[in-house]
């Protein structure tokens, strides 16, 4: 059996740089059988392991069935996020994973789906909008809301605005601050639910970003009708071990590394959004 603990090198094939602090890593691991027999699901995270500095938990963007890299999209928000900053194509990294519960796309099949994103969280959703893209026989109608606080904090334009043109494909975007080329909305990505075309009883909704921004968002969405097994989130919490042994993640009853980080609302309904969880 594999040990969980065990990293395994992964060379850096193409480095991105998104934006000026947010760079997506494209990986191989150098042991062809390691590569050959790895698999994830969109929403599952790795821990990805900077050699002599640390490890962070960071979710995998790139569609499951690419069998030549997999990617991951990284924000530089601390110390070892800031050394990966640094890492050039061809150097290596340790691997861990793959992690959690991702998000549940063979109950989606068939169904109507809702992507609500804020801030910069949209990293964990961007797998499964891809999956959806390329699958878009599989799904009904897609619906893409992403809300950033300032117009510079969005990435990726140009993903948006080719999906935007996909068949049976809402998308909407808002800032709370725009700019004179800003060509999408102003305000809370919340304030435009009277925007959407919702068939609650055949809708999923996968939400991830700020606590506060899902809370709001669940509330609304149970007002339109929405049943609450129908609405899932990621949860993002201090991921050390990722195996549900050293307890920083603990949410309630539950480990978001191991029984997440994707739940579904009526799982967590007691303790979501309460102070002190």
């Amino acid at each position: 059996m594999t040990n969980p603990y065990t990293p395994f090198e992964a060379e850096v094939v193409e480095r991105i740089q998104e934006s000026p602090t947010i760079f997506t890593l494209r990986l191989r691991f150098t042991d062809a059988e390691q590569h050959r027999s790895y698999s994830f699901q969109p929403g599952q995270f790795n821990m990805v392991y900077l050699y002599g500095v640390g490890e962070v938990a960071i979710s995998i963007v790139s569609d499951p069935e690419d069998e030549q890299l997999y990617d991951h999209t990284i924000r530089v928000v601390g110390r070892v996020t800031r050394g990966l900053a640094q890492v050039k194509q061809g150097q290596r990294v340790g691997i861990r994973g793959p992690f959690g519960r991702g998000w549940p796309l063979d109950q989606a099949e068939g169904h109507d789906v809702l992507i609500v994103t804020g801030g910069l969280g949209c990293a964990p959703v961007v797998s499964v909008i891809n999956y959806i893209i390329s699958r878009r026989e599989r799904f009904g109608r897609l619906t893409i809301m992403q809300g950033v606080k300032h117009a510079d904090d969005l990435l990726w334009h140009e993903r948006y605005k080719l999906w935007s043109q996909m068949p049976d494909t809402q998308v909407i975007i808002a800032a709370d601050q725009g700019g004179q080329q800003w060509p999408w909305r102003i305000g809370p990505v919340i304030s435009m639910f009277d925007e959407l075309d919702l068939m609650p009883d055949r809708t999923i909704a996968m939400m991830c970003g700020p606590e506060g921004m899902m809370h709001t968002a669940i509330q609304r969405l149970q007002e339109m009708g929405m049943a609450e097994e129908m609405l899932f989130m990621s949860m993002e919490r201090n991921m050390q071990c990722a195996v549900g042994h050293c307890g920083h993640c603990q949410y309630g009853g539950k480990f978001v590394c191991k029984d997440g980080p994707v739940f579904s609302f009526n799982e967590i309904k007691d303790i979501f959004g309460k102070a002190g969880y």
